[in-house]
């Protein structure tokens, strides 16, 4: 199992949230994320969609750190100041990462997490689809576990397989989609 930080970004839509959150719920990464990361992609949520409501994205929050009893990383504040990044604000993301011990961020912001920088520290920055298409290539039928199931799950609507890789092909992963494709029989 490898550690990786979900970057705020990825936890922002409900969908590839829950998307990742499955994908680590059988094992197949240890996902890390800070007070910081809920703070980030609640406050973007609050701020982008007033239909959304603080006390919902609270619940989410507690939900998550529930379900994955260490991923809320605490204890990574002193380094913050020691790292430069091209936008300092996301400072804190390598931080949780360094301190997490994470090989990757899943993130879809690559510019702000220069290789060379992430390099000494053995942490690369990753778009979700290259990330699951990795996962993909050395744990094929546990990734279609946990595909089905996350589209298992939906129940508010529930969603066909054809509505479903629709969805996360929105979400940012076509190649993970092409390859769903091929085992539709199978989610």
């Amino acid at each position: 199992m490898i550690d990786v930080v979900y970057d705020a970004c990825v936890l922002y839509s409900a969908a590839l949230r829950d998307f990742l959150l499955d994908i680590a719920a059988v094992g197949l990464v240890y996902p890390h994320w800070s007070n910081d990361i809920h703070e980030e992609w609640m406050r973007s949520l609050l701020r982008n969609r007033p239909d959304v409501n603080r006390k919902s994205l609270e619940r989410t929050r507690r939900r998550m750190d529930a379900k994955f009893k260490n991923s809320l990383t605490k204890g990574y504040e002193p380094l913050i100041p020691t790292l430069l990044l091209p936008d300092s604000n996301d400072r804190h993301v390598l931080a949780v990462a360094i301190y997490a011990k994470a090989q990757n961020i899943v993130t879809f912001n690559l510019g702000d997490f220069p290789k060379e920088i992430l390099q000494p520290y053995g942490i690369e920055a990753v778009v979700p689809d290259e990330f699951m298409l990795r996962l993909i290539q050395t744990k094929p039928s546990r990734v279609l576990q946990a595909v089905r199931n996350h589209r298992l799950d939906l129940t508010r609507p529930p969603k066909t397989v054809v509505e479903y890789l629709a969805t996360l092909k929105k979400q940012g992963l076509p190649k993970t989609v092409a390859f769903l494709r091929e085992h539709e029989t199978d989610i």
